[in-house]
């Protein structure tokens, strides 16, 4: 038995298909998409079933309802009402469907009948769109296929995604008569989201594509001519009559693995059945050309923003850490959370008597080899160099990414410095030159990591008193010394010869903290 679902307020209508589940909810994918704020993105699955139909809630925020009773699990009936969130239909049983019957040719038709035309682009090849163009005479295929050639070297052209919206629109023009040229794209979330729509002038129109139209093209994957939108039953939306909409042209653009990325839209408002199949089909070769250069564009950006992200991480983290970060969705956003961090820091001692005795280009030198050697300990143990400051380092472990051995990480890289420094030092003394000498701090525990700053620029650091702390112990150690919490200790797996010290006094600690000093 056949049914549909008919909302209360008779705007909305879908048939039931036999088969798999189909989907209800608010994104423009779904198979009976409901644009409310009371419907989730993916709300519920209607299936049918032997004497009826099974409806079944997927987790939405305002819950299924079926005769007023809230749901999980439900079976309708013809008469039944089922509501999606606060959005009432009622089951009803439709009428079979009868054979096709041919359409009957445009002379004959009545005054204000409507014609939809839906010509399939699933499974296209954009690369040879002139498949698409329909058999025409040998002079007008010859100005099409011009057109189109045309059309896709000036889209290869260009080379950022706005750029190439705008060479879209001005094609189209240049292709059609029309009023109005719009582009949307589908953003992260599945929404179709304006990104251009201009008149026959060039000027911005900010007139709403009708969004009945617009969600059954990406739906269906199909393109769509309605030569009298006002009245066609399929697109009754508000939008459609609001602007006087009379004849309009939607077809998706669909780019590798069939993803859909978006939809072209272009429409009259002066003047009924003014497009033909022909412009149908001619739409639809432009629009594959138009997804390939869209979708390339969009790689390059992710490309130039994952090198340039790549590029910046590289100051502070290993290599592969730093490719794993800049690829990873929300790198450069704003916020983070709390982790277990091991936290170093180390500090020169006596450095401003000593600057104050050399000339900067000699002190710059100095300190740039010093670093240098510093850092490459840091990597070498897969820690992250959080920042410099002054003339001390300050690294960390655990953040973006942690390691149950970040703590033996830590302490390994501690005893690292210290060897590399006396090699430095070694050969600074061979050369005449001064020599350093360091105290490092450790200490592990909770903190906040994540991305600090503002939108313009943006800084991954940990704060909070485990990292105050480690700070704090680095200023008490002296020469030569290292210097760990009670924490830092019971965290080691492998445990380094250690010497307990008296406990220190630190800022902001109500209690003296215990201290151990690692044998070096």
């Amino acid at each position: 038995m056949p049914y549909k679902l008919t909302s209360a307020d008779q705007t909305l209508s879908f048939e039931l298909r036999p088969g798999p589940a189909q989907l209800v909810g608010r994104a423009p994918t779904c198979d009976f998409p409901i644009i409310d704020p009371t419907i989730s993105r993916r709300h519920a699955e209607i299936e049918l079933a032997e004497g009826g139909v099974v409806v079944r809630d997927l987790g939405s925020s305002n819950g299924t309802f079926v005769n007023g009773a809230r749901v999980q699990d439900g079976t309708l009936r013809a008469g039944d009402r089922v509501t999606f969130g606060k959005v009432e239909f009622s089951l009803e049983e439709a009428a079979a469907r009868k054979p096709a019957a041919p359409p009957p040719a445009e002379a004959s038709l009545p005054p204000g009948a409507t014609i939809v035309r839906q010509l399939p682009v699933r499974g296209q090849t954009p690369a040879t769109p002139m498949e698409a163009v329909p058999a025409l005479p040998a002079d007008k295929s010859r100005e099409k296929l011009t057109t189109l050639l045309e059309v896709s070297k000036g889209l290869g052209r260009a080379v950022d995604t706005d750029a190439i919206l705008d060479k879209i629109v001005q094609y189209a023009y240049q292709i059609l008569d029309v009023d109005r040229v719009a582009i949307l794209l589908l953003d992260e979330q599945g929404e179709l989201v304006p990104k251009i729509s201009r008149d026959k002038r060039g000027a911005d129109a900010p007139r709403m594509v009708p969004q009945s139209i617009a969600r059954a093209a990406v739906a269906d994957k199909v393109a769509i001519l309605s030569d009298n939108a006002g009245e066609d039953t399929r697109f009754g939306g508000q939008s459609v009559v609001l602007q006087q909409v009379r004849s309009a042209i939607c077809t998706p653009l669909i780019g590798s693995e069939d993803r859909v990325l978006g939809v072209i839209y272009v429409d009259n408002v002066s003047t009924t059945h003014r497009f033909t199949d022909d412009d149908l089909d001619f739409v639809v070769a432009f629009a594959g050309i138009a997804a390939v250069a869209i979708e390339n564009s969009q790689f390059a950006e992710r490309i130039r923003r994952e090198t340039l992200a790549r590029s910046n991480f590289e100051r502070y983290f290993t290599p592969q850490l730093a490719q794993r970060i800049a690829t990873s969705a929300g790198a450069s956003r704003l916020g983070g959370d709390k982790r277990k961090v091991a936290v170093l820091f180390s500090d020169i001692r006596g450095f401003t008597p000593l600057s104050e005795t050399m000339n900067p280009d000699a002190m710059a030198r100095l300190l740039s080899e010093y670093f240098t050697e510093m850092v490459d300990c840091v990597f070498r143990h897969e820690g992250t160099l959080d920042k410099f400051i002054g003339d001390a380092v300050m690294a960390q472990w655990g953040a973006p990414i942690g390691d149950p051995l970040d703590p033996d990480k830590a302490v390994r890289a501690a005893m690292d410095m210290m060897r590399e420094l006396d090699k430095l030092n070694a050969r600074w003394k061979a050369e005449e030159r001064p020599t350093l000498e360091i105290g490092i701090g450790l200490n592990f525990g909770d903190a906040f990591a994540g991305n600090i700053g503002s939108e313009k620029r943006l800084e991954f650091t940990v704060i909070g008193d485990t990292v105050n702390t480690a700070s704090r112990l680095c200023g008490a150690a002296g020469p030569r010394e290292i210097l760990i919490t009670e924490s830092m200790r019971q965290a080691l797996s492998d445990k380094p010869p250690l010497e307990e010290r008296p406990p220190l006094e630190l800022k902001g600690k109500s209690q003296p903290v215990p201290v151990f000093r690692i044998v070096v």
